[in-house]
Order: structure tokens, then sequence, then C-alpha cells
């Protein structure tokens, strides 16, 4: 029998992959946030802790707020994004894609206007390129599984 949504159409069935490709996506944001949230409560200590340089450290020190603004949108746009897709719902798309904005516009600070790159090193650099490539996936899937109706 098939399913009918609220509007009269046929509803997609849910495909297995919404569940992990959603949960995946909400245990990595969530690494994201928790980020944010203890360099905002704990600041250079949680950061020494995390293993960052004294010269690391200052870099983050001396952010601009509206710097933390996009932090805080980024990682907090993503997660949230990341719930939207185990709700099935199409604003997950948005939600990524304002988020890998955000996150694009932090590189834009620390690799173009400032010297953040040079400072945060090479690894920084390459878990830039995952997160920006996860951001990127995670916004495609949603606008795809929103183009075919499984996310409504």
């Amino acid at each position: 029998m098939t399913a009918v949504n609220s509007l009269g159409g046929v509803a997609a069935k849910t495909p297995w992959h919404v569940w992990l490709v959603g949960v995946v996506a909400v245990l990595f944001n969530a690494i994201g946030v928790f980020d944010f949230v203890m360099s905002m409560t704990q600041g250079e200590a949680y950061m020494a802790s995390a293993g960052m340089t004294a010269e690391q450290i200052a870099h983050y020190r001396e952010m601009p707020a509206w710097m933390t603004g996009v932090w805080a949108i980024g990682v907090l746009g993503a997660f949230c994004a990341s719930v939207l897709v185990l709700l099935r719902r199409k604003l997950a798309f948005p939600v990524f894609a304002v988020s890998l904005a955000a996150f694009l516009v932090s590189l834009l600070y620390t690799y173009a206007l400032t010297d953040g790159g040079k400072v945060m090193g090479q690894q920084m650099a390459i878990t830039s390129a995952v997160i920006a490539a996860l951001l990127a996936f995670f916004t495609w899937y949603a606008w795809a599984m929103g183009k075919r109706g499984v996310l409504r």
C-alpha cells in the first residue's frame, strides 16, 4: 500500500541511509558545538588542554566578535540541520547551506584576512578541508533528499 501525505501526494519511503547520514551528522556536528561551548566558557584553559600552542590561543583570543558570531552560526547551524535531517524536514538544506557559508567565511578570515593559516598549521588546514567536505556533503544530501520528497 502506498502512503499518502497530508497534501494528497505520495509520501516517499524513508531510505535507511537517511538515518545513517543523520546520526553521523549529529555526532560529527556535536563535536563542533562542544568545542565552541568549551572555548567560550573555559577559554584558554580548554584550548591549552586541547593541545593548542600559546600562539594559536592568542589567535583565537584576538578574533573579532563578528567572527565569534560566524563560528556560532556555523557550528550551531550544522548541528540543528543534522537534527532536521533526522526529523525529515526540508529546512535542513537551507540551514546546512547557511552553516557551510559561515564556515567558508571563517576560512576566509583565517587564511586570507589574518595569518591564522600559518599560526594554526598544516594539521588545522587538513581538519578544515575535512570539515568543509563533510559540510558540503551534508548540504548536498539534504538538498537531494528534499528533491526526492524524503525530507518534507
